[in-house]
Formats: C-alpha cells, sequence, structure tokens
C-alpha cells in the first residue's frame, strides 16, 4: 500500500508539472497556432479562391494555378528573374564569403579593424542600401559611371537597361557578404589546430591543410550558408520594391520590360496593388513549394560533400 501511494504521488507530481509546463509555453504556442498555423492553412483556403480583399472568397477550385502555369506570362517571367538571381548570387555570396573569411583570419596587425569594416555593410538597414545603390548606379550622375567616365569608359544604364539589371541586384547582393563572412570566421576558427599541425608533419603544404583540413571541417558552416541563402534569395523584396519605386508614389515597378520582377514582389503586387488574394496566396504556396524542393535538395547532396566529426552528414 506505501508503494501504490508512493507511485500516486509520483504520478501526480508529473502531472502538475506537465499542466506547469504547458502553461508556461501557452504564450507561444497560442502565438504559434494564431499568427503562424491560423495564417497558413486560410492562405491554402484562400489559394482556391477569388478573393479581392474587400468582398468574400468564392471558391474557384484549383482555377489560380491553372491560369498561373498556362495564361500568366508575368510569373514564368518572375520565376525566370528571380532564379537566374538565386543561381548565381548565391554561389558567388557562399564562395566571397569563405575566402574573405580566410583572408581575416589571419593574424596580422588591425586585423579587428578589417573584420569590422567588412561587416559593417550588413548593418545598413534594406531600405537605406537601396536607396544608396539606386544613386550610385544612376546612369547620368551615379558615383559607379563617373568613375568609369574618368577612364574614358562610358558606363551603362545598370538598372534602366534589361540586360544589366539582374547583374546589378547581384553585385548589390556582394555587398552584404559580410554577415557569411562571420559566420565562416568562426566556423575557421574552431578548427582543430592538431588537425594543422599532422599535416604537416606529414609533409603537407599550405593546399593539403586547405583542402583535406580547412573545407571538411568547416562544410556545415558552408552548408548553414548554402541553405540560407537560398531562403533569402527566393524571398528577396524590399531591394528591388525601393529601386524600382516610383517617385512620389507607393507603387513599384519591375524595371524595364519587368527585368527586376523578383517572386515576391510580383506577389505583392497581386496581393496590395491589385487585390488579387487570391491569387497571391496561390503564388505564395508556389513560393514554398520551390523553396522546400530545393532546401531538400540541398539536405540530400550534404550527404556527399559535408562532414561532422563522427563522418559525412546522413
Amino acid at each position: 500500500m506505501a508503494v501504490r501511494a508512493k507511485g500516486h504521488r509520483f504520478g501526480g507530481l508529473l502531472l502538475r508539472e506537465a499542466i506547469d509546463g504547458y502553461l508556461f509555453a501557452a504564450p507561444t504556442l497560442i502565438g504559434l497556432i494564431v499568427f503562424s498555423l491560423g495564417p497558413f492553412i486560410a492562405s491554402l483556403y484562400l489559394s482556391f479562391t477569388d478573393f479581392p480583399g474587400i468582398k468574400p472568397p468564392t471558391w474557384i477550385g484549383p482555377a489560380n494555378f491553372v491560369r498561373m502555369f498556362t495564361r500568366d506570362g508575368l510569373f514564368l517571367k518572375s520565376l525566370w528573374v528571380t532564379s537566374y538571381y538565386t543561381f548565381v548570387s548565391v554561389p558567388l555570396s557562399l564562395l566571397s564569403g569563405f575566402l574573405v573569411a580566410v583572408l581575416l583570419n589571419q593574424q596580422v596587425r588591425g586585423i579587428v579593424w578589417y573584420r569590422s569594416v567588412w561587416y559593417l555593410p550588413t548593418l545598413v538597414p534594406a531600405v537605406a542600401n537601396a536607396v544608396l545603390w539606386r544613386w550610385l548606379l544612376n546612369k547620368d550622375f551615379g558615383l559607379l559611371n563617373i568613375a568609369l567616365r574618368t577612364v574614358g569608359i562610358s558606363g551603362p544604364g545598370w538598372l534602366i537597361q534589361p540586360q544589366w539589371t539582374v547583374p546589378s541586384l547581384i553585385a548589390i547582393s556582394l555587398w552584404g557578404v559580410g554577415s557569411a563572412m562571420l559566420v565562416n570566421l568562426a566556423g575557421l576558427q574552431g578548427v582543430p589546430q592538431h588537425l594543422y599541425e599532422a599535416v604537416e608533419i606529414d609533409g603537407g603544404n599550405f593546399w593539403d591543410k586547405f583542402r583535406h583540413v580547412t573545407i571538411p571541417m568547416i562544410s556545415p558552416i558552408l552548408f548553414f550558408n548554402l541553405v540560407m541563402g537560398i531562403i533569402r534569395s527566393f524571398q528577396a523584396f524590399s531591394l528591388v520594391y525601393v529601386l524600382f519605386r516610383v517617385a512620389s508614389s507607393t507603387t513599384s515597378t519591375a524595371g524595364p520590360d519587368n527585368a527586376g520582377l523578383f517572386f515576391v514582389l510580383y506577389l505583392y503586387r497581386n496581393a496590395f496593388e491589385w487585390f488579387k488574394m487570391g491569387y497571391a496566396s496561390a503564388l505564395a504556396w508556389i513560393l514554398m513549394l520551390i523553396i522546400l524542393f530545393f532546401t531538400a535538395l540541398t539536405f540530400r547532396s550534404s550527404r556527399s560533400w559535408v562532414y561532422y566529426e563522427g563522418g559525412r552528414a546522413r
């Protein structure tokens, strides 16, 4: 009887602890349901409706998705522009962030200042950053074209010529490489020094250390930056919105010939400029599936190139 009473008290204690735990977690759980799961389910429903935002939604089935892939040329244009930007800017950012981190990992005088200078651009707010580059890339009085004219080169219309629009946006994306640099630098400083010493004992040179120690040991960091870079690039919005915003207006163009029509910008215009909330919800779900696909593909590929202390990623 004593054992049973003791077990009963123990079970009651566990129940009270569980209740207390759920009470403490309740604000987060309620916020997750109300502000994340609720809109998630609502957007799925709205993607199958015609919803102008000021009238009740009308069920139209898969018509939004059919229109997207059969009659909407701007959807395909935005998908192409975003893919072009992603598959060029992400590898460049990944490579430049890694190489800059390697350079800033050296023990030289004033290295703290060099690291600070590389990281400072990431602290500039997105809107201020876009306004700055809008001025720098101006065809007539932009600082970049003025510098080119001093050496006898006529600079192009970076943001007004379709063939230069996405390359300009890719170049701007490298301005914020300091964030990836900082993560890579932390990873480099965590590489055990005895591994480099082992390579030296075996007669290895700098390249051997870099290839057989540095890259494998920092591969989880590169993997993290790759996944986050893919997600961020597909969701790019604020930069292109501000760069191509019409003066004295709340609307935004997408550059000449829609050359800067990013996917999220097109989604935004459908939702908040053209009031096609149902179609915008369908676009949002397609974007989620695209990001999910490339994220899963990246995780799948990590088995062959990402190394952890216990071996390769599984």
